[in-house]
């Protein structure tokens, strides 16, 4: 697959490379953080439950378009936060896997800290190889970057209309290949039909599958996962195969506002992520910071804001003459 402009690479060395003094300073960041982890998720379900009410009272169409968009930023922080469990930078595996099920992963309905675990370890020891799942699932013109804005829309469009729904999920599924990064902690079988079938009968109680199927549902299989596809596409540059984590990975600084309108636990520090998994999501501004002050990061090769990042995706320019217009 022809990759038309390779990304601009903005760590200028290698994990193996690093100065040992950078290594010690980082070293009290790599903890679990448990209080911020649980408040995070606090946070979420407070901001879900009063768009939700406050579109209900409202009776307002303007008022339930807010509350879908606003209730699908947050169902991708949940799918986030199972992500951080994964690497167990919240809480132990066990139990904590279970209560990141509880809290995180069940409310989505077809997440697990388990299955995702199995599929995205293997996708961090096997980085863009054959046996990475993450990788096999995500070649392609479809993922072909940068390409044209009208295909680009197309594919958001079917994202919106939940046409790629069958197909995202199917590519979460772990196979056999990934046996080896299975969770060791046996999840109990009981737990996730018990839940689904609480949540069943709650809402037939209470009346409110019509509130659940509008206001949790669609945003589910419309706007997250539209959500979802531009958090891949800022995640790394794919059809690469063997290349590595720094020649496929933007590091994309964001402003306040855009990390107030689609919070992403930093996530766009995704290259610090495969550098230090260990390190939780609160921690990876200060890594940044820690690579600035070392004189690790090429500023011209990072991209300042979700549009500088957009204007490299819709380029087309030879290869591997990146411009620094795309940075800022």
């Amino acid at each position: 697959m022809k990759i038309t402009q390779l990304l601009p690479v903005a760590i200028k060395v290698d994990k193996s490379q690093l100065p040992p003094q950078l290594l010690e300073e980082l070293k009290p960041y790599k903890a679990r953080r448990p209080g911020r982890f649980l408040l995070e998720a606090a946070y979420c379900w407070t901001v879900v439950f009063a768009v939700i009410v406050a579109a209900v009272l409202l009776q307002s169409w303007v008022a339930t378009v807010v509350a879908i968009i606003v209730v699908a930023t947050r169902q991708n922080v949940l799918a986030l936060l199972v992500h951080e469990q994964t690497h167990c930078t919240g809480l132990k595996a066990y139990p904590g896997d279970i209560l990141t099920n509880l809290i995180a992963g069940y409310p989505l309905l077809l997440l697990t800290v388990e299955g995702y675990a199995q599929v995205h370890l293997a996708h961090h020891g096997k980085y863009f190889s054959q046996d990475d799942p993450d990788y096999r699932r995500k070649i392609g013109e479809e993922w072909n970057y940068p390409m044209t804005p009208g295909k680009f829309l197309q594919l958001l469009l079917g994202d919106v209309l939940a046409l790629n729904v069958v197909k995202l999920v199917r590519g979460k599924k772990p196979s056999s290949t990934d046996e080896g990064f299975a969770r060791r902690n046996n999840m109990p079988r009981w737990l996730r039909p018990a839940y689904l079938l609480g949540l069943a009968i709650v809402l037939s109680v209470t009346e409110l599958w019509g509130v659940f199927l509008l206001y949790w549902v669609l945003p589910l299989l419309t706007i997250t996962q539209l959500i979802i596809r531009w958090g891949a596409v800022c995640e790394h540059q794919y059809n690469r195969l063997g290349a590595s984590v720094q020649e496929t990975t933007p590091l994309i600084v964001l402003k306040w506002w855009e990390k107030l309108i689609l919070p992403n636990l930093n996530f766009t520090y995704h290259l610090y992520h495969h550098y230090f998994p260990g390190v939780s999501f609160g921690q990876l501004p200060k890594v940044h910071e820690a690579f600035v002050r070392h004189g690790l990061v090429d500023d011209d090769a990072v991209f300042y804001g979700y549009w500088s990042y957009l204007k490299f995706l819709l380029s087309e320019e030879v290869p591997g003459q990146v411009s620094a217009r795309y940075a800022r």
